[in-house]
């Protein structure tokens, strides 16, 4: 009975053809030419959107480059003004040379004290 059993158990059967059921069309199971279409319609847009919102993305990135760049510009004329306006536009700084005085007069000790304006 052991035997049996696996003698069928290990038996293939064989399948039978392929073949469509009565009343179906090879046209009625296939996508056909228009299926065809109606994909490479899909794929085309989708390419054409891609494209397109790289080139948007690229722009916004672009402009947010520029506008970074500007106010680093802005800021750099700011203290360029504020430096011209505080009588430093001779190119003393007081972080480039810590022995110039500051704003308020205040230097290094040369033994000599200075008045407050």
């Amino acid at each position: 009975m052991h035997s049996l059993l696996l003698t069928l158990a290990t038996t293939p059967t064989p399948m039978p053809t392929p073949t469509l059921r009565d009343g179906i069309s090879e046209d009625q199971v296939t996508p056909g030419l228009l299926g065809f279409i109606m994909t490479a319609f899909f794929v085309v847009a989708t390419a054409l959107l891609i494209v397109d919102m790289v080139r948007r993305i690229r722009r916004v990135r672009y402009r947010a480059q520029v506008e970074e760049e500007r106010m680093a510009a802005a800021a750099a004329a700011d203290v360029e003004a504020a430096d011209a306006q505080d009588g430093l536009d001779d190119g003393t700084h007081p972080a480039a040379n810590p022995s110039a005085p500051d704003s308020n007069g205040n230097g290094p000790a040369d033994g000599l004290s200075r008045p407050r304006e």
